[in-house]
């Protein structure tokens, strides 16, 4: 059913008549289509196991899953699915790029907290290098964001934190941590955005030994955050997941089990538990 919901768009697309259509004219069906192919996505897994299940995040949490894009890039595909026996979010990427998140409240969630998540990748895309902007891709990432004393960022943060404002009608937050899979890195390294020092990623899963299977992590939020930024973390704003291949242009694809966030237990540690 959910396919019928844009087929009236696609139809009207054809009954007009390609070849009689402007270079615009076919941009603005295409973004119509995609609009509406999105807007289906977002019904569907509004609705899902999955985001019921992450929408708790063990926490107060509130709210529901969003579904955002990044200025005129072409969107991932985030939809629910039942992936060799559990819950999912099958990401497809075609050169896309687009998150999943999901905000908590005002107040935040502390970061003395444990996130549990899982993923199962098929293949990496072995174009991609984090450490250039230029093809800075990843099949998968989970995106933990922090609040934080603002008046701390540097004149280029505060600008992109602008310009980010502008674009999407949101500031930067004050800091972002991505845990990622790599192929190029091993698990451990920091690797800080090229354009602000208020993102890093930290690679959690490194090479093909665990492709296609489903790998757990169990992450110390606290103290990954003070391994990528040095200092001790403000409150934990939001949630999110990506795959990204715009960049490279590649087609990739990957799923991603429901994420759980929830007091940490004194026997955590900082190490990550991999099932």
């Amino acid at each position: 059913m959910r396919c019928l919901r844009w087929v009236p768009t696609l139809a009207l697309i054809l009954l007009t008549g390609c070849a009689s259509l402007s270079n615009e004219d076919l941009e603005e069906a295409d973004e119509a289509a995609q609009h509406a192919l999105r807007e289906a996505d977002a019904s569907e897994l509004a609705g899902s196991a999955w985001a019921k299940v992450s929408q708790s995040l063990g926490s107060d949490a509130t709210g529901t899953w969003v579904h955002r894009r990044f200025g005129n890039h072409r969107p991932t595909r985030y939809l629910p699915t039942v992936h060799q026996g559990r819950l999912a979010v099958h990401a497809q990427s075609d050169a896309g790029n687009s998150t999943l998140r999901l905000r908590l409240p005002a107040d935040g969630q502390p970061a003395s907290a444990r996130l549990a998540f899982s993923w199962f990748v098929p293949a990496l895309n072995e174009r991609a290098d984090l450490r250039d902007q230029d093809i800075d891709d990843a099949v998968v990432r989970v995106i933990v964001t922090f609040d934080g004393d603002r008046d701390r960022l540097s004149v280029r943060d505060n600008m992109l934190s602008e310009l980010a404002n502008l674009v999407t009608g949101e500031p930067l937050p004050f800091a972002t941590l991505m845990y990622v899979w790599d192929h190029r890195y091993p698990v451990g390294s920091v690797i800080p955005n090229p354009h602000t020092q208020r993102i890093r990623k930290l690679v959690i899963d490194s090479g093909p030994r665990r492709l296609n299977q489903w790998v757990d992590h169990e992450r110390d939020i606290e103290a990954d955050y003070r391994l990528v930024f040095g200092e001790p973390p403000g409150p934990v704003t939001a949630v999110g997941v990506m795959t990204d291949s715009n960049n490279t242009g590649e087609r990739v694809s990957a799923w991603f089990g429901p994420l759980v966030l929830s007091p940490l237990r004194s026997d955590a540690g900082v190490a990550a538990r991999r099932d």
